[in-house]
Protein backbone atom coordinates (compact mmCIF):
# COMPACT_ATOMS: atom_id res chain seq x y z
CA UNK A 1 0.00 0.00 0.00
CA UNK A 2 1.48 3.18 -0.83
CA UNK A 3 0.39 6.23 0.45
CA UNK A 4 3.04 9.17 0.07
CA UNK A 5 4.99 8.75 -3.08
CA UNK A 6 7.75 10.20 -3.69
CA UNK A 7 8.51 11.02 -7.30
CA UNK A 8 11.89 9.62 -8.94
CA UNK A 9 12.72 9.93 -12.08
CA UNK A 10 14.60 6.70 -12.55
CA UNK A 11 18.01 8.06 -10.81
CA UNK A 12 20.61 10.60 -9.41
CA UNK A 13 20.31 12.65 -12.62
CA UNK A 14 16.89 14.31 -13.24
CA UNK A 15 15.40 14.29 -16.46
CA UNK A 16 15.48 16.94 -18.41
CA UNK A 17 13.85 15.31 -22.02
CA UNK A 18 10.64 12.78 -21.61
CA UNK A 19 7.97 11.52 -23.54
CA UNK A 20 4.65 12.10 -22.70
CA UNK A 21 2.16 8.60 -23.59
CA UNK A 22 -1.47 9.02 -23.33
CA UNK A 23 -3.90 5.74 -24.41
CA UNK A 24 -7.39 6.37 -24.43
CA UNK A 25 -9.55 3.45 -25.81
CA UNK A 26 -7.09 2.62 -29.75
CA UNK A 27 -5.38 6.49 -29.42
CA UNK A 28 -2.25 6.65 -28.79
CA UNK A 29 -1.06 11.23 -28.12
CA UNK A 30 2.56 11.44 -27.57
CA UNK A 31 4.75 14.47 -26.79
CA UNK A 32 8.38 15.11 -26.54
CA UNK A 33 8.79 18.06 -24.16
CA UNK A 34 12.34 19.27 -22.48
CA UNK A 35 13.05 21.81 -20.12
CA UNK A 36 15.55 24.16 -20.64
CA UNK A 37 15.98 27.61 -18.38
CA UNK A 38 12.68 27.69 -16.89
CA UNK A 39 11.06 26.96 -19.69
CA UNK A 40 9.23 24.19 -21.71
CA UNK A 41 9.69 23.36 -25.37
CA UNK A 42 7.81 20.43 -27.67
CA UNK A 43 10.48 18.82 -29.64
CA UNK A 44 8.02 15.74 -30.99
CA UNK A 45 4.60 15.17 -31.12
CA UNK A 46 2.01 12.80 -32.60
CA UNK A 47 -1.25 11.31 -32.79
CA UNK A 48 -2.12 7.43 -34.11
CA UNK A 49 -4.84 4.83 -33.83
CA UNK A 50 -3.31 1.85 -33.00
CA UNK A 51 -4.81 -1.42 -34.50
CA UNK A 52 -3.70 -3.96 -32.03
CA UNK A 53 -5.49 -4.26 -28.20
CA UNK A 54 -2.88 -3.91 -25.82
CA UNK A 55 -4.62 -6.18 -22.79
CA UNK A 56 -5.20 -9.16 -25.30
CA UNK A 57 -2.52 -8.59 -28.30
CA UNK A 58 0.95 -10.37 -28.20
CA UNK A 59 2.96 -7.21 -26.29
CA UNK A 60 5.86 -7.50 -29.00
CA UNK A 61 3.29 -6.75 -31.87
CA UNK A 62 2.01 -4.01 -30.13
CA UNK A 63 5.50 -2.62 -28.74
CA UNK A 64 6.57 -2.64 -32.10
CA UNK A 65 3.38 -1.30 -33.84
CA UNK A 66 4.23 1.55 -31.23
CA UNK A 67 7.86 1.98 -32.18
CA UNK A 68 6.56 2.22 -35.60
CA UNK A 69 4.32 5.21 -34.95
CA UNK A 70 7.70 6.66 -32.93
CA UNK A 71 9.61 6.38 -35.52
CA UNK A 72 7.67 7.49 -38.23
CA UNK A 73 7.39 10.83 -35.63
CA UNK A 74 11.01 11.10 -35.27
CA UNK A 75 10.82 10.31 -31.70
CA UNK A 76 14.61 8.66 -30.22
CA UNK A 77 13.88 9.80 -27.02
CA UNK A 78 13.62 6.75 -24.69
CA UNK A 79 12.21 7.32 -20.88
CA UNK A 80 8.15 8.17 -20.87
CA UNK A 81 5.85 8.84 -18.62
CA UNK A 82 2.68 7.03 -19.86
CA UNK A 83 -0.93 7.37 -19.23
CA UNK A 84 -2.56 4.49 -18.11
CA UNK A 85 -6.52 4.60 -19.54
CA UNK A 86 -8.90 5.60 -16.73
CA UNK A 87 -11.43 2.43 -17.49
CA UNK A 88 -8.40 -0.11 -16.30
CA UNK A 89 -8.78 1.78 -12.80
CA UNK A 90 -10.73 -0.03 -9.87
CA UNK A 91 -11.59 2.22 -6.65
CA UNK A 92 -12.42 2.29 -3.49
CA UNK A 93 -13.02 4.66 -0.22
CA UNK A 94 -12.30 4.60 3.10
CA UNK A 95 -11.84 7.60 6.38
CA UNK A 96 -8.46 7.01 8.00
CA UNK A 97 -8.07 8.43 11.64
CA UNK A 98 -5.02 10.09 12.76
CA UNK A 99 -2.86 7.18 13.34
CA UNK A 100 0.82 6.81 13.14
CA UNK A 101 2.23 5.73 9.09
CA UNK A 102 2.84 2.05 9.97
CA UNK A 103 -0.44 1.62 11.46
CA UNK A 104 -2.24 3.49 8.77
CA UNK A 105 -0.69 1.38 5.90
CA UNK A 106 -2.37 -1.58 7.95
CA UNK A 107 -5.53 -0.03 8.24
CA UNK A 108 -5.63 0.83 4.67
CA UNK A 109 -4.54 -2.86 3.70
CA UNK A 110 -7.43 -3.98 5.40
CA UNK A 111 -9.96 -1.55 3.96
CA UNK A 112 -8.26 -2.09 0.42
CA UNK A 113 -9.52 -6.00 1.22
CA UNK A 114 -12.81 -4.98 2.08
CA UNK A 115 -13.72 -2.68 -0.68
CA UNK A 116 -11.82 -4.03 -3.89
CA UNK A 117 -13.36 -7.28 -5.55
CA UNK A 118 -10.22 -8.56 -6.55
CA UNK A 119 -8.02 -9.81 -4.52
CA UNK A 120 -5.66 -6.83 -3.62
CA UNK A 121 -2.16 -9.07 -4.25
CA UNK A 122 -3.26 -9.12 -7.69
CA UNK A 123 -3.68 -5.37 -7.99
CA UNK A 124 -1.14 -2.43 -8.34
CA UNK A 125 -2.51 -0.14 -5.97
CA UNK A 126 -1.87 3.78 -4.90
CA UNK A 127 -4.25 6.25 -3.10
CA UNK A 128 -4.71 10.00 -2.61
CA UNK A 129 -5.44 11.66 0.69
CA UNK A 130 -7.79 14.22 1.73
CA UNK A 131 -8.11 16.30 4.86
CA UNK A 132 -11.39 15.96 6.96
CA UNK A 133 -12.84 17.46 10.17
CA UNK A 134 -11.37 16.48 13.44
CA UNK A 135 -7.37 15.23 12.23
CA UNK A 136 -9.15 12.46 9.86
CA UNK A 137 -8.55 12.03 6.42
CA UNK A 138 -10.63 10.95 3.31
CA UNK A 139 -8.49 8.17 0.93
CA UNK A 140 -9.83 6.92 -2.12
CA UNK A 141 -7.73 4.12 -3.43
CA UNK A 142 -7.25 3.16 -6.64
CA UNK A 143 -6.10 -0.38 -8.25
CA UNK A 144 -5.01 -1.55 -11.64
CA UNK A 145 -4.78 -5.33 -12.02
CA UNK A 146 -1.71 -6.32 -12.52
CA UNK A 147 -1.79 -8.19 -15.01
CA UNK A 148 -2.12 -5.16 -17.28
CA UNK A 149 0.60 -3.32 -15.78
CA UNK A 150 2.45 -6.18 -16.41
CA UNK A 151 1.41 -6.21 -20.22
CA UNK A 152 2.58 -2.61 -20.22
CA UNK A 153 6.13 -2.95 -19.11
CA UNK A 154 6.27 -5.69 -22.06
CA UNK A 155 5.20 -3.46 -24.73
CA UNK A 156 7.28 -0.51 -23.58
CA UNK A 157 10.30 -2.76 -23.78
CA UNK A 158 9.28 -4.11 -26.75
CA UNK A 159 9.11 -0.32 -27.99
CA UNK A 160 12.41 0.31 -26.69
CA UNK A 161 11.06 2.56 -24.15
CA UNK A 162 12.06 3.25 -20.25
CA UNK A 163 8.76 4.08 -18.24
CA UNK A 164 9.44 6.36 -15.52
CA UNK A 165 5.89 6.88 -14.66
CA UNK A 166 2.72 5.16 -14.74
CA UNK A 167 0.25 7.70 -13.89
CA UNK A 168 -3.72 9.35 -15.25
CA UNK A 169 -3.77 11.66 -17.82
CA UNK A 170 -6.90 13.25 -15.96
CA UNK A 171 -5.66 14.00 -12.80
CA UNK A 172 -2.43 15.39 -14.92
CA UNK A 173 -4.66 17.69 -16.56
CA UNK A 174 -6.72 18.83 -13.25
CA UNK A 175 -3.85 18.38 -10.91
CA UNK A 176 -4.84 18.30 -7.61
CA UNK A 177 -1.77 19.43 -5.76
CA UNK A 178 -2.58 22.85 -6.78
CA UNK A 179 -4.55 24.83 -4.46
CA UNK A 180 -6.65 26.80 -6.59
CA UNK A 181 -7.69 23.57 -8.21
CA UNK A 182 -9.33 22.70 -4.83
CA UNK A 183 -12.86 21.71 -4.92
CA UNK A 184 -13.16 20.74 -8.81
CA UNK A 185 -14.94 18.64 -10.38
CA UNK A 186 -13.23 17.75 -13.86
CA UNK A 187 -15.25 15.80 -17.07
CA UNK A 188 -12.67 14.55 -20.09
CA UNK A 189 -14.42 13.74 -23.02
CA UNK A 190 -12.56 10.60 -24.44
CA UNK A 191 -12.79 8.31 -27.37
CA UNK A 192 -15.25 5.94 -25.54
CA UNK A 193 -16.37 7.46 -21.98
CA UNK A 194 -16.01 10.42 -20.02
CA UNK A 195 -13.50 10.87 -17.21
CA UNK A 196 -14.96 12.32 -14.00
CA UNK A 197 -12.29 13.41 -11.32
CA UNK A 198 -13.30 15.33 -8.33
CA UNK A 199 -10.41 17.10 -6.16
CA UNK A 200 -10.91 18.84 -2.84
CA UNK A 201 -8.23 19.90 -0.11
CA UNK A 202 -5.59 18.84 -2.34
CA UNK A 203 -6.66 15.12 -2.81
CA UNK A 204 -8.44 13.32 -5.07
CA UNK A 205 -11.84 12.45 -4.19
CA UNK A 206 -13.58 10.66 -6.47
CA UNK A 207 -12.41 8.64 -9.91
CA UNK A 208 -14.84 7.40 -12.13
CA UNK A 209 -14.56 6.55 -16.38
CA UNK A 210 -18.60 7.14 -17.42
CA UNK A 211 -18.56 4.34 -20.05
CA UNK A 212 -22.29 4.98 -21.50
CA UNK A 213 -21.64 8.58 -21.93
CA UNK A 214 -20.51 8.65 -25.84
CA UNK A 215 -22.52 6.77 -28.40
CA UNK A 216 -22.10 5.91 -31.74
CA UNK A 217 -24.19 7.06 -34.12
CA UNK A 218 -23.45 5.86 -38.06
CA UNK A 219 -19.98 6.03 -37.25
CA UNK A 220 -19.81 9.67 -35.64
CA UNK A 221 -19.14 9.86 -31.86
CA UNK A 222 -22.71 11.11 -29.68
CA UNK A 223 -22.78 12.65 -26.66
CA UNK A 224 -25.24 11.80 -23.83
CA UNK A 225 -25.19 14.93 -21.60
CA UNK A 226 -28.17 13.73 -19.65
CA UNK A 227 -25.75 10.28 -18.64
CA UNK A 228 -22.68 12.47 -17.64
CA UNK A 229 -25.12 14.81 -15.85
CA UNK A 230 -26.92 12.12 -13.85
CA UNK A 231 -23.87 10.30 -13.07
CA UNK A 232 -22.17 13.33 -11.88
CA UNK A 233 -25.24 13.93 -9.32
CA UNK A 234 -24.61 10.54 -7.71
CA UNK A 235 -20.91 10.62 -7.71
CA UNK A 236 -21.50 14.33 -5.44
CA UNK A 237 -23.93 12.76 -3.80
CA UNK A 238 -21.36 10.10 -2.14
CA UNK A 239 -18.82 11.89 -1.10
CA UNK A 240 -18.88 13.38 3.03
CA UNK A 241 -20.85 16.65 3.46
CA UNK A 242 -17.45 18.83 4.22
CA UNK A 243 -15.98 17.79 0.54
CA UNK A 244 -19.05 17.94 -1.67
CA UNK A 245 -19.47 21.20 0.09
CA UNK A 246 -15.78 22.24 -1.00
CA UNK A 247 -16.58 22.00 -4.95
CA UNK A 248 -17.44 24.98 -6.43
CA UNK A 249 -16.27 24.62 -10.09
CA UNK A 250 -16.90 22.27 -13.10
CA UNK A 251 -14.20 22.17 -15.41
CA UNK A 252 -14.66 20.40 -19.09
CA UNK A 253 -11.94 18.95 -21.04
CA UNK A 254 -12.51 17.55 -24.62
CA UNK A 255 -13.09 18.36 -28.22
CA UNK A 256 -14.68 21.93 -28.50
CA UNK A 257 -17.67 21.10 -29.72
CA UNK A 258 -18.76 18.32 -27.72
CA UNK A 259 -16.98 20.18 -24.63
CA UNK A 260 -19.03 22.98 -25.10
CA UNK A 261 -22.59 20.70 -25.61
CA UNK A 262 -21.70 19.00 -22.62
CA UNK A 263 -21.15 22.14 -20.58
CA UNK A 264 -24.14 24.04 -21.48
CA UNK A 265 -26.06 20.62 -20.25
CA UNK A 266 -23.92 20.68 -17.04
CA UNK A 267 -24.63 24.14 -16.61
CA UNK A 268 -28.30 23.91 -16.96
CA UNK A 269 -28.23 21.80 -13.85
CA UNK A 270 -25.62 22.86 -11.60
CA UNK A 271 -25.37 26.43 -11.69
CA UNK A 272 -28.50 26.75 -9.82
CA UNK A 273 -26.27 24.70 -6.84
CA UNK A 274 -24.27 27.46 -7.32
CA UNK A 275 -21.14 25.79 -9.42
CA UNK A 276 -19.70 27.48 -11.80
CA UNK A 277 -19.16 25.64 -15.18
CA UNK A 278 -16.09 26.26 -17.68
CA UNK A 279 -14.84 24.70 -20.73
CA UNK A 280 -11.09 24.83 -20.75
CA UNK A 281 -9.45 25.50 -23.96
CA UNK A 282 -5.58 26.05 -22.85
CA UNK A 283 -3.03 26.20 -20.23
CA UNK A 284 -3.13 29.19 -17.63
CA UNK A 285 0.10 31.00 -18.31
CA UNK A 286 1.21 30.01 -14.90
CA UNK A 287 -0.06 26.18 -15.25
CA UNK A 288 3.13 24.61 -14.66
CA UNK A 289 5.26 27.57 -13.10
CA UNK A 290 7.24 27.94 -16.42
CA UNK A 291 6.99 29.26 -19.70
CA UNK A 292 5.06 27.24 -22.16
CA UNK A 293 5.91 27.13 -25.49
CA UNK A 294 3.09 28.95 -27.82
CA UNK A 295 2.28 25.07 -30.20
CA UNK A 296 1.35 23.91 -26.50
CA UNK A 297 -1.98 21.96 -27.01
CA UNK A 298 -4.08 20.94 -24.29
CA UNK A 299 -3.75 17.28 -23.92
CA UNK A 300 -3.05 14.10 -21.54
CA UNK A 301 0.41 13.68 -23.14
CA UNK A 302 1.76 16.74 -22.79
CA UNK A 303 0.22 17.69 -19.22
CA UNK A 304 2.17 14.36 -17.88
CA UNK A 305 5.22 14.86 -19.66
CA UNK A 306 5.47 18.65 -18.15
CA UNK A 307 4.06 17.56 -14.66
CA UNK A 308 7.17 14.74 -14.12
CA UNK A 309 9.51 17.81 -16.23
CA UNK A 310 8.56 20.21 -13.45
CA UNK A 311 8.99 17.98 -10.44
CA UNK A 312 5.03 17.61 -9.52
CA UNK A 313 4.14 14.11 -8.19
CA UNK A 314 1.25 12.22 -9.70
CA UNK A 315 -1.75 11.69 -7.87
CA UNK A 316 -1.65 8.26 -8.36
CA UNK A 317 1.12 5.84 -9.08
CA UNK A 318 1.14 2.80 -10.63
CA UNK A 319 4.42 1.83 -11.76
CA UNK A 320 5.83 -0.86 -9.76
CA UNK A 321 8.94 -0.34 -7.65
CA UNK A 322 12.06 -1.87 -8.56
CA UNK A 323 13.60 -4.22 -6.27
CA UNK A 324 17.22 -3.37 -6.33
CA UNK A 325 19.71 -6.27 -6.13
CA UNK A 326 20.34 -7.64 -2.86
CA UNK A 327 16.21 -7.92 -2.96
CA UNK A 328 15.99 -9.75 -6.01
CA UNK A 329 18.74 -12.18 -4.77
CA UNK A 330 16.93 -12.72 -1.28
CA UNK A 331 13.64 -13.29 -3.03
CA UNK A 332 15.46 -15.63 -5.63
CA UNK A 333 17.09 -17.99 -3.24
CA UNK A 334 14.12 -17.69 -0.56
CA UNK A 335 13.84 -21.58 -0.36
CA UNK A 336 14.67 -23.21 2.95
CA UNK A 337 17.71 -25.04 1.74
CA UNK A 338 19.21 -22.44 0.44
CA UNK A 339 18.49 -20.21 3.77
CA UNK A 340 20.35 -22.76 5.44
CA UNK A 341 23.08 -22.39 3.04
CA UNK A 342 22.72 -18.61 3.10
CA UNK A 343 23.15 -18.51 6.22
CA UNK A 344 26.19 -21.15 7.02
CA UNK A 345 27.77 -18.83 4.11
CA UNK A 346 26.50 -15.61 6.67
CA UNK A 347 28.22 -17.36 9.30
CA UNK A 348 31.47 -17.98 7.51
CA UNK A 349 32.01 -14.22 6.05
CA UNK A 350 30.88 -12.85 9.21
CA UNK A 351 34.09 -15.22 10.74
CA UNK A 352 36.20 -13.52 8.20
CA UNK A 353 34.79 -9.72 8.20
CA UNK A 354 35.50 -10.34 12.61
CA UNK A 355 38.85 -11.20 11.41
CA UNK A 356 39.69 -8.77 9.28
CA UNK A 357 37.83 -6.49 11.86
CA UNK A 358 40.67 -7.55 14.96
CA UNK A 359 43.40 -6.97 12.35
CA UNK A 360 42.93 -3.51 11.67
CA UNK A 361 42.29 -2.86 15.39
CA UNK A 362 45.90 -4.03 15.70
CA UNK A 363 46.91 -1.69 12.72
CA UNK A 364 45.25 1.21 14.12
CA UNK A 365 47.72 0.22 17.56
CA UNK A 366 50.73 -0.29 15.95
CA UNK A 367 50.35 3.26 13.33
CA UNK A 368 49.14 4.52 16.86
CA UNK A 369 52.55 3.91 18.53
CA UNK A 370 54.74 4.35 15.32
CA UNK A 371 52.93 7.98 14.75
CA UNK A 372 54.31 9.09 18.76
CA UNK A 373 58.28 7.12 17.66
CA UNK A 374 58.60 8.09 14.19
CA UNK A 375 59.99 11.74 15.12
CA UNK A 376 62.96 10.57 17.30
CA UNK A 377 63.43 7.20 14.84
CA UNK A 378 63.68 9.98 11.89
CA UNK A 379 66.35 11.42 14.54
CA UNK A 380 68.36 8.37 14.90
CA UNK A 381 68.52 7.33 11.25
CA UNK A 382 69.97 10.89 10.79
CA UNK A 383 73.07 9.69 13.29
CA UNK A 384 73.42 6.22 12.08
CA UNK A 385 74.24 7.57 8.29
CA UNK A 386 76.48 9.94 9.62
CA UNK A 387 78.12 7.53 11.46
CA UNK A 388 78.18 5.17 8.40
CA UNK A 389 79.62 8.41 6.49
CA UNK A 390 82.26 9.55 8.54
CA UNK A 391 83.37 6.71 10.54
CA UNK A 392 87.02 5.58 8.17
CA UNK A 393 87.70 9.12 10.11
CA UNK A 394 87.02 8.24 13.71
CA UNK A 395 89.19 4.73 13.83
CA UNK A 396 89.51 4.27 17.60
CA UNK A 397 92.87 2.14 16.83
CA UNK A 398 95.43 4.54 16.05
CA UNK A 399 96.86 2.76 13.33
CA UNK A 400 98.87 5.62 11.92
CA UNK A 401 100.78 6.26 15.03
CA UNK A 402 100.80 2.47 15.52
CA UNK A 403 103.12 2.33 12.52
CA UNK A 404 105.38 5.29 13.07
CA UNK A 405 105.81 3.39 16.73
CA UNK A 406 106.85 0.45 14.69
CA UNK A 407 109.11 2.23 12.12
CA UNK A 408 110.99 4.30 14.76
CA UNK A 409 111.61 0.94 16.54
CA UNK A 410 112.90 -0.27 13.19
CA UNK A 411 114.94 2.39 12.31
CA UNK A 412 118.59 3.07 14.02
CA UNK A 413 119.40 5.78 16.88
CA UNK A 414 122.38 6.78 14.94
CA UNK A 415 120.77 8.33 11.92
CA UNK A 416 122.52 5.55 9.58
CA UNK A 417 118.56 5.62 8.09
CA UNK A 418 116.42 8.08 8.07
CA UNK A 419 112.98 8.19 6.55
CA UNK A 420 111.45 10.97 3.69
CA UNK A 421 107.97 10.04 3.07
CA UNK A 422 105.76 7.65 4.76
CA UNK A 423 102.37 6.71 2.97
CA UNK A 424 99.54 3.99 4.17
CA UNK A 425 96.85 3.21 1.23
CA UNK A 426 93.57 1.02 1.88
CA UNK A 427 94.61 1.15 6.07
CA UNK A 428 97.07 -1.32 5.79
CA UNK A 429 99.44 -1.06 3.12
CA UNK A 430 102.58 0.98 4.05
CA UNK A 431 105.47 2.28 1.44
CA UNK A 432 108.17 4.43 3.49
CA UNK A 433 111.31 5.89 0.92
CA UNK A 434 114.05 7.73 2.55
CA UNK A 435 118.46 7.09 2.67
CA UNK A 436 120.64 5.05 4.35
CA UNK A 437 124.32 4.84 4.56
CA UNK A 438 124.76 1.60 2.84
CA UNK A 439 123.08 -1.33 1.90
CA UNK A 440 123.94 -3.02 4.93
CA UNK A 441 122.03 -0.54 7.16
CA UNK A 442 118.74 -0.83 4.90
CA UNK A 443 118.95 -5.04 5.59
CA UNK A 444 119.20 -4.35 9.19
CA UNK A 445 116.06 -2.15 9.12
CA UNK A 446 114.62 -4.52 6.90
CA UNK A 447 115.27 -7.56 9.44
CA UNK A 448 113.89 -5.47 12.10
CA UNK A 449 110.56 -4.72 10.39
CA UNK A 450 110.10 -8.05 9.23
CA UNK A 451 110.46 -9.45 13.40
CA UNK A 452 108.45 -6.65 14.72
CA UNK A 453 104.67 -8.37 15.52
CA UNK A 454 101.83 -7.02 13.08
CA UNK A 455 104.09 -6.64 9.96
CA UNK A 456 104.21 -8.87 7.39
CA UNK A 457 104.94 -8.89 3.43
CA UNK A 458 108.63 -6.34 4.01
CA UNK A 459 110.34 -6.12 0.81
CA UNK A 460 112.13 -3.30 -0.77
CA UNK A 461 110.64 -1.76 -3.73
CA UNK A 462 113.91 0.09 -5.43
CA UNK A 463 117.46 1.20 -4.22
CA UNK A 464 119.65 3.69 -6.28
CA UNK A 465 123.10 4.72 -5.27
CA UNK A 466 125.46 2.59 -2.98
CA UNK A 467 126.88 5.13 -0.22
CA UNK A 468 125.02 7.06 0.45
CA UNK A 469 121.67 5.63 -1.15
CA UNK A 470 117.86 5.81 -1.79
CA UNK A 471 115.72 3.07 -0.96
CA UNK A 472 111.60 2.38 -1.23
CA UNK A 473 110.57 -0.13 1.47
CA UNK A 474 107.04 -1.73 1.54
CA UNK A 475 105.23 -3.88 3.82
CA UNK A 476 101.52 -4.89 5.46
CA UNK A 477 100.44 -3.86 8.94
CA UNK A 478 98.19 -6.15 10.17
CA UNK A 479 97.82 -5.12 14.00
CA UNK A 480 94.32 -5.72 14.65
CA UNK A 481 91.27 -2.64 12.68
CA UNK A 482 89.55 0.41 13.56
CA UNK A 483 86.82 0.37 16.15
CA UNK A 484 83.29 -0.58 14.70
CA UNK A 485 80.62 1.58 15.81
Amino acid sequence: MKSDFKFKLGGPKKLVTVLGLALDGARLDGVVLRRTNGSLAVLQSFSATLALDPLTAAPELVGREIRNQLDAAGVRERHCVFGVPLKWVLTAQTELPPLPAADADSLLQLEAEKGFHSDVATLQISDSRSPLADGKQNVLLAGIPGTHIAALEKILASAKLKPVSFALGLSALQFAGDEKSGGVLALAIGESHVGLQITAGGGVVALRALEGALTDEGGRRALLADVVARETRVTLGQLPGGLRDAVKRIRVFGPREQARQLADAMEARFAPMGLKIEVVAGYAADEFGVSLPVEASLSAAFSLAARLLTGSPPAFEFLPPKPNFIEQFATKYSSGRLRTTGAVVGGVVAVFLGLFMFQQVQLWHYRSQWSQMSAKVGQLQVIQDNIRQYRAWYDGSFKNLAILRLLSVAFPDDGSVTAKNIEVRDGNTVTCSGTARDSSAVLAVESKLSALPGISGVHREQSRGKAPMQFVLSFKFNNGGGNEN
